[in-house]
């Protein structure tokens, strides 16, 4: 196998392997040793492959963020302009590939360390605009430029804080409970600027 192939498995599998050990054990017990243990390799190529673990978080950040991206693609295929798009983008969010226990674990620990961290911070950023973006242009066909930024931007916060909430085992809101929320809050949106009522769309 061609060495750059082995290089790109390797890293997934450490990424993988990072998660794993914040799941288990939490960011501050998560070292580039554990992180080894875990994949079945010595620290050293973990070193090797990463530098840091500065650098192995920011990958691994990065990969949940790819992670994101992709079920947002896959949920807009297929879909129409207008209101389905925003509706998948919402989807999107509460997929279940967005919701299972180790990736949960991984945003939320990492969304701990982003006002800490100007690497992660810088990438977050990227997530948080991306999202305001998409719903700006899916809402575009739907109300005024002015109408879909503010509704874009309420969306985004309803998204992410929703999603927090279920995400917590103290949150008493379910993945489920916190998309249709999020529905809601759009539906009610678009009733009030436009006199429309949409909720039969979803």
């Amino acid at each position: 196998m061609p060495k750059q192939g082995m290089e790109t498995i390797r890293r997934q599998q450490l990424i993988r392997a990072t998660l794993a050990v914040i799941h288990e054990q939490g960011m501050q017990a998560t070292t580039l040793a554990r992180v080894g243990r875990q994949a079945g390799i010595s620290p050293g190529l973990v070193a090797h492959y990463f530098g840091d673990k500065g650098q192995l978080l920011v990958a691994t950040y990065l990969h949940l963020v790819r992670s994101l991206e992709r079920a947002y693609r896959g949920a807009r295929q297929g879909t129409a302009e207008g209101l389905p798009r925003v509706r998948a983008i919402i989807d999107a969010n509460f997929a279940a590939s967005q919701s299972d226990a180790v990736t949960v674990s991984g945003w939320l620990s990492f969304w701990a360390l982003v006002n800490h961290d100007p690497q992660l911070a810088r990438v977050q950023r990227v997530v948080t605009r991306r999202l305001y973006s998409n719903l700006t242009h899916a809402l575009s066909p739907l109300l005024t430029r002015a109408d879909a930024q503010h509704v874009a931007s309420g969306l985004g916060v309803m998204i992410d804080g929703l999603w927090l909430r279920a995400s917590l085992q103290t949150g008493g809101l379910d993945i489920h409970g916190a998309r249709a929320m999020a529905h809601d809050y759009l539906d009610s949106q678009l009733q009030m600027l436009t006199g429309d009522h949409h909720a039969d769309s979803a």
